[in-house]
């Protein structure tokens, strides 16, 4: 059977292809991966009742995460808002019920007849397809560090592993920016290029016959559960990407606006589709500044930088500029959460709004929700010899950067306040 390409809406193309293989060859069923974003639930959903009109089997699988929403509660059968509890539970589950991981299944060709698909107008030609050439924004710098593909994704895995037994400590050394600790699989499983269930298996084996090894690699496998958890929050929250979890943080004054000005030379680099009232042009300003990463301040602007020529950032990084751009300049989550799905290689629909609501205090399981990560003292701790900081902030020391754009501890203070104030709110 030859490769189809389609373009158009996916819910019309297939039903229709699955209507005229089912005409056509006797087509027996439709399978797919569960999908648990409402909008993609509601369009499987629409694509299942249609195929059974046709009498076509449907039937989804897990696959993308360890365990399903709806299978993780707590005691009086609500969903997990707490991430410790909820890892327990998980953890428990997982051990009693280890996810299975099959095996490629061999698939057999067939004979598809050319007037199948001789009316379908969402057919492309694949070989003008194939053959155009392929459009690509990627600088070279993003194409060095993000290789895509299942081959590399197994490859990566096989080198983290290989590292715990060598020695090097996951747990003592991921949240140090300069050190290549972590596993860089996070892009591989946003795009089902490697199976959590796999990685879930294969770690806790590692873990078993490795005990010198073990606590890296349940640590690791804690990193996992937090993508579940994010995962079976938005099942639950579905707006997660555009509404406060909590919602007495509607009247936090965030600074915010809708749409962004293309005409303003700084504000021109922020998100396409904002656009500046007469209150928003120096917050869009000092967005700008935070997305280009010339805010003054070391850490922020060196992870700024690296996220725009790498298409990732360290994790302990995203949470220092998280902070500040929240609680330092008091801009709203929502403008850091846009650029991250703009540029992360990583954004998904429940990782991005989750990890972004935590770090602003607005969502599940922010505790402290007033946290304000210094990030002066974060580059003491974590990047004390100047490594991280001083590869993407060359300049650092020189005539040529930026003072840093407010007072950190000034800045702190009024956060610190406006927290405080919600605090009352939620008393009251």
């Amino acid at each position: 059977m030859p490769l189809i390409l389609a373009a158009g809406d996916p819910v019309e193309i297939v039903i229709d292809v699955a209507r005229r293989l089912s005409e056509s060859l006797g087509l027996a069923g439709v399978t797919w991966h569960r999908r648990y974003h409402k909008p993609f639930r509601e369009a499987d959903a629409c694509i299942k009742t249609a195929l059974q009109r046709y009498g076509i089997g449907v039937k989804s699988h897990p696959g993308y995460l360890l365990t399903e929403p709806w299978t993780v509660q707590t005691g009086s059968g609500t969903p997990f808002k707490v991430f410790t509890p909820y890892s327990k539970t998980a953890q428990e589950q997982l051990h009693l019920s280890p996810p299975e991981v099959f095996p490629v299944p061999k698939l057999r060709g067939i004979y598809l007849p050319d007037d199948v698909f001789a009316d379908a107008e969402y057919v492309l030609d694949v070989e003008a397809f194939m053959g155009a050439p392929e459009p690509s924004w990627a600088t070279d710098t993003l194409t060095k560090h993000c290789t895509p593909g299942e081959p590399h994704a197994h490859e990566r895995f096989s080198c983290f592993l290989d590292s715990l037994l060598s020695g090097q400590s996951y747990k003592e050394l991921n949240d140090v920016p300069s050190r290549a600790a972590t596993s860089g699989l996070s892009p591989h499983l946003r795009f089902g290029e490697i199976s959590p269930a796999y990685l879930w298996r294969e770690t806790a084996r590692f873990a078993d016959a490795h005990p010198a090894a073990a606590a890296d690699a349940w640590a690791f496998l804690r990193q996992l559960l937090w993508r579940d958890f994010a995962w079976h929050r938005l099942y639950y929250l579905p707006e997660m990407a555009e509404k406060n979890v909590r919602s007495q943080f509607n009247e936090f004054p965030w600074a915010w606006s809708s749409k962004a000005d293309p005409g303003a030379s700084k504000s021109a680099f922020a998100h396409m589709d904002m656009e500046p009232d007469e209150d928003a042009r120096q917050h869009l300003d000092e967005l700008a500044a935070w997305q280009k990463g010339e805010t003054g301040i070391p850490l922020v602007d060196a992870g700024m930088r690296e996220l725009w020529a790498t298409g990732t950032m360290h994790n302990r990084v995203r949470m220092v500029v998280g902070s500040w751009l929240t609680k330092n300049l008091g801009i709203h989550w929502r403008h850091g959460e846009e650029w991250f799905w703009d540029t992360l290689v990583d954004a998904d629909y429940a990782s991005n709004p989750f990890n972004w609501q935590w770090v602003a205090g607005c969502g599940d399981d922010a505790a402290p929700y007033f946290r304000i990560f210094n990030p002066l003292l974060q580059v003491e701790k974590f990047d004390p010899d100047g490594l991280y900081v001083n590869r993407w902030v060359p300049e650092r020391h020189t005539p040529l950067y930026p003072e840093p754009m407010v007072d950190v501890k000034e800045s702190r203070k009024t956060a610190l306040a406006a927290y405080n104030d919600i605090r009352n709110v939620a008393k009251g």
